[in-house]
């Protein structure tokens, strides 16, 4: 929606443009996702278990989807000018809020309000400031406002299955049976946020600035990145009680390796990549579409590969520095190692999938590396936990060097463009600061 399109546009909400980029007042906003992020590793890490690492995903794309409706609105509207601060201040404190109720999502615990209820209004009241914004850009098209209308009835009928995920348990006495209810109405909210969403939310993903769009999901990555680095630095007592020792060391160097690896499959090519196509997609619909698949949906799966692989590291360098481990470590187990090798395979795997959608593209040394780390996953789990992030991070190593050696000259072509871009960006800047400053 702009100002093409016959929607008034007033002082309070301000559109966006081709050129706009992300403002600080967003990143503050990402701030309370960074919190959000580490909330939700703890929510599996208590207890390790499959069904625990299921939630953590459902939790992980219901946070997803609240942010990329800030998203959405940040790149329709500029999101640091009119009314958009006031409501942006209100939703990030209901954002932290869901974030502190997150222990209580699924069951309520005594003592407190209830979890369930608490967590379910703050999620309808992030959504709600979203779709507000959204419904006053459609108010004067009667097609986009009958949409919105439809939209809109989403997340309220997402937070009564919410709601109902809490309550309903609690009155099935077999534990089995009300799990399995739980879980499924749980997915079952998910699944009209994300299907019907799909099929009603055009204005959701109508790109007005390509740069902008792909900008704010590049700093998502980032705020992955450093939640892996967060989890492999601070475990108990490790700041303040263990020593740095020998082992502590090696599994640093070998924790930030990965972490590095993973930065340089993403920003070293593809993120320009996925932006130049984004940019080369000039119809709304397609880019819409280009922006929906490879952004919003192929960008959750890289989150969630990141947030795995920090469940696995969380603790590691606390367990080398303990007196009684063996030098090498303890052999990881099942769990640990399905999160650690899995996480990373599933977001090398969302890479190639993302050039495969927007580039037309097949990186075959990235799918390569997905299968190796699942015939190597069993044998590693009994490895020591050194030898298996050793045996992970040159196994990362490889596979970066064969897919920049893959490239055949497109690497250099598409940060040469990147590189353009941004020098032609900033002598534009840099005139207009001439005449006005």
């Amino acid at each position: 929606m702009g100002n093409g399109d016959g929607t008034r546009w007033s002082r309070g909400v301000r559109p966006g443009a081709p050129g706009s980029r992300t403002t600080r007042l967003e990143l503050f906003y990402d701030l309370v996702f960074v919190f959000a992020f580490l909330t939700v590793t703890s929510l599996t890490a208590s207890r390790a278990t499959p069904v625990n690492l299921f939630r953590c995903l459902l939790v992980l794309a219901l946070l997803w989807w609240c942010w990329t409706g800030f998203a959405a609105v940040g790149n329709l509207v500029r999101a640091d000018q009119g009314v958009l601060p006031v409501v942006g201040f209100v939703t990030v404190a209901a954002t932290f809020l869901l974030a502190l109720t997150m222990p209580g999502a699924f069951v309520d615990r005594p003592g407190g309000l209830n979890g369930p209820l608490v967590f379910a209004g703050c999620y309808l009241l992030v959504r709600a400031a979203q779709l507000a914004i959204l419904g006053w850009l459609a108010r004067s098209d009667p097609v986009e406002r009958r949409r919105w209308l439809l939209l809109a009835a989403l997340p309220v009928l997402a937070s009564a299955l919410l709601i109902a995920a809490g309550m309903v348990p609690a009155r099935i006495d077999d534990r089995p049976v009300a799990l399995a209810v739980q879980l499924g109405l749980w997915t079952l909210a998910l699944a009209l946020e994300y299907g019907a969403g799909t099929g009603l939310g055009g204005s959701y993903w109508l790109v007005v600035s390509a740069g902008h769009w792909a900008e704010r999901h590049a700093l998502m990555i980032l705020v992955a990145l450093g939640e892996s680095i967060i989890a492999l630095g601070i475990g108990p007592k490790f700041v303040s009680e263990l020593p740095l020792t020998g082992p502590v060391a090696v599994a640093a160097v070998l924790g930030i390796t990965v972490v590095a690896v993973l930065w340089w499959a993403y920003f070293d090519t593809l993120a320009f990549a996925l932006e130049q196509a984004l940019h080369h997609t000039r119809e709304p619909v397609p880019r819409g579409r280009l922006a929906r698949d490879v952004y919003t949906y192929l960008h959750l799966p890289m989150v969630a590969g990141i947030i795995f692989f920090a469940l696995g590291l969380k603790d590691l360098l606390a367990e080398a520095a303990e007196p009684d481990t063996p030098p090498w470590g303890v052999p990881l187990g099942g769990f640990r190692i399905t999160v650690l090798y899995g996480g990373v395979g599933l977001y090398l795997l969302s890479l190639a999938a993302c050039a495969l959608r927007a580039l037309r593209t097949v990186h075959w040394p990235l799918l390569a590396a997905v299968a190796v780390l699942a015939l190597v996953a069993p044998v590693a789990a009994r490895l020591p936990e050194l030898v298996a992030l050793g045996l992970l991070a040159a196994l990362c190593v490889a596979a970066m060097v064969a897919e920049t050696l893959s490239e055949n000259g497109r690497r250099r072509q598409i940060r040469r463009l990147a590189l353009e871009e941004q020098i032609a960006a900033e002598v534009e800047q840099s005139r207009w600061r001439r005449q006005h400053l």
